[in-house]
């Protein structure tokens, strides 16, 4: 199969799909591989690494995508890069399409069938491929909430951790997922008062009993959320619903509540958004101020680590492209639930339930279309 890595585009998105040992192991299988010259290099990935493990260097975005019958990438294709998109190709992508409806109409149309890593979902409920992103972001976010609690940024002025004879910040995380499990634990490093808001009890008692209760642990409903996220002063998003719709559990008027110069971090922001309030923004304009309120909607926080971030995809992507190189999509996709699973759309027709609920789309399993 001839795969191909073109440059990531998104605002400040230095990561890349694939790693030059990536390169090596589907060379040695017997691939082809194309890579868009410096599609690595902010990763430390120079063109004559990739040469040396096998890959052809090519120089524009269509030499890849002319070509290339497997595209890999890091975040899903911009409005410039739909004129790309053609019959038959196949994406391998975070796609994130319940918050992106142009994209999936984009997709449909043009009878691409796009897998969302963020989807692909093993049998124990567990998302293998989200799970290493979500870990770098849950890290992330609790240093970037502390940087901007500083005045200097326009926060409180807190830090987070205290010190002796003054109480230490407050850090409100919703979601005790993977994302907020790493947030808590960085939290917890720093030394500030941790409350994590989850409606899955069984993952509380998980969660304080691993953390040896050492943070609060709350049920999640409205008058708890309400009552935590008013003395918080960071807020960090951290809800998810594999392929769905984030639902909204922070509401405007909840946000208003809080101190002037608090700090939100919707980590949940690429599909829609846990916090009424937060739109996404970029790397390079991170945040904006409503009702006092520092908010930071960034959806590829990961992106500004990419060395590390790019080791740590590329490990858990390879396997399912190795899959998908050696049998070809209908037979890998047939052999392989949790790659099934993250098919979102394949021969024009939406075939994961949570992007077809957001947008009250028809959804047919992928099964019945191979």
């Amino acid at each position: 199969m001839i795969i191909g890595v073109p440059t990531e585009i998104k605002d400040q998105e230095y990561r890349v799909a694939l790693t030059a040992g990536g390169v090596e192991t589907l060379v040695h299988a017997g691939h082809r591989v194309l890579v868009q010259q410096g599609a690595g290099t902010a990763s430390g990935f120079t063109d004559d690494d990739y040469s040396r493990s096998g890959a052809e260097i090519v120089d524009t975005p269509n030499d890849v995508w002319s070509q290339a019958e497997l595209i890999l990438k890091v975040k899903e294709p911009l409005p410039c890069e739909y004129p790309f998109l053609r019959p038959g190709l196949l994406l391998f992508t975070y796609l994130h399409l319940a918050a992106n409806e142009e994209l999936v109409h984009a997709l449909s149309a043009r009878g691409v069938t796009a897998l969302g890593y963020e989807t692909v979902q093993l049998a124990n409920g567990s998302l293998p491929l989200l799970t290493p992103m979500s870990e770098v972001a849950g890290r992330m976010v609790v240093q970037i909430g502390a940087h901007y609690l500083e005045v200097a940024q326009g926060g409180r002025g807190v830090l987070l951790g205290g010190v002796p004879g003054v109480r230490p910040g407050s850090v409100v995380i919703i979601g005790g997922g993977i994302v907020g499990t790493n947030a808590a634990q960085i939290a917890l490093g720093l030394g500030a008062r941790v409350t994590v808001i989850d409606v899955n009890l069984d993952r509380l008692r998980y969660l304080d009993q691993v953390l040896r209760g050492s943070l609060s642990t709350v049920a999640s409903n409205r008058h708890n959320i309400t009552e935590a996220v008013r003395r918080a002063e960071l807020l960090i998003g951290a809800v998810l619903l594999p392929g769905a719709r984030t639902p909204v559990l922070v509401t405007e008027e909840i946000v208003a509540s809080m101190a002037p110069g608090s700090v939100i971090v919707d980590v949940a922001i690429d599909q829609g958004g846990c916090i009424e309030t937060v739109h996404p923004t970029s790397h390079s304009a991170p945040t904006y101020v409503k009702h006092g309120v520092l908010h930071y909607g960034v959806p590829n926080i990961p992106g500004a680590v990419p060395r590390t971030s790019s080791y740590a995809l590329s490990n858990a992507t390879l396997p399912y492209v190795l899959k998908l190189a050696d049998l070809g999509f209908a037979q890998a996709v047939q052999q392989d639930a949790a790659l099934r699973a993250g098919v979102n759309i394949h021969a024009g027709q939406v075939t994961c339930s949570g992007v077809a609920e957001a947008f009250d789309l028809p959804c047919v399993a992928v099964e019945e279309l191979l």
